[in-house]
């Protein structure tokens, strides 16, 4: 058979362990996302992908999609804890995850995930060719483009609890290591 060349497979395969980081957390965890700007073929095929990382004992911040894609998420490598909260606020799913467990995250639902101490990996299939997901904590959170005001009235608290629960992991991206 003859030897690959990279003009016959350009566009079609990337190797997920050889492409750029979309993010990369200390200590955090690690995302490659397949959209059309590395795999130009997923948007033919309407698909995204991801392949995350999560270091041992760390935290995958609560996230969903904000354009109303599902995802279905392998557990390739690992294990740890996931928890699944529909539109309506009520948990659907909390459970123990290991590799070879497969779940599905609904349109416009909430998942975060945990890893148990040697990390979890997983891949997810999403039904868009270019995800957006947006999370209720970190540098990107939500919660960061509502007033104090807005957050007190909403949660019942006064502006001493508002200004304490918004100043808490403002600077952490979408992973949050494990406490020392």
């Amino acid at each position: 058979m003859p030897e690959p060349k990279k003009e016959h497979y350009n566009g079609m395969a990337l190797n997920c362990e050889e492409a750029p980081l979309d993010v990369d957390i200390k200590d955090g965890g690690k995302v490659v996302v397949l959209n059309t700007k590395n795999l130009p073929l997923v948007g033919e095929v309407g698909l995204g992908a991801d392949l995350v990382r999560l270091n041992g004992k760390a935290m995958c911040s609560p996230g969903f999609s904000c354009d109303s894609a599902l995802q279905v998420t392998y557990i390739v490598r690992g294990s740890g804890r996931v928890q699944v909260v529909g539109v309506d606020g009520k948990r659907v799913l909390e459970t123990t995850i290991k590799a070879g467990n497969l779940f599905i995250v609904p349109r416009f639902f909430v998942v975060s995930k945990i890893a148990d101490p040697d990390g979890m990996d997983w891949f997810s299939i999403i039904t868009t060719p270019n995800p957006v997901f947006t999370h209720l904590a970190g540098r990107t959170s939500v919660w960061k483009a509502l007033s104090p005001e807005v957050l007190q009235a909403a949660f019942g608290v006064s502006r001493d609890v508002e200004q304490k629960f918004s100043s808490k992991r403002k600077a952490e991206e979408i992973f949050f290591p494990p406490p020392n």
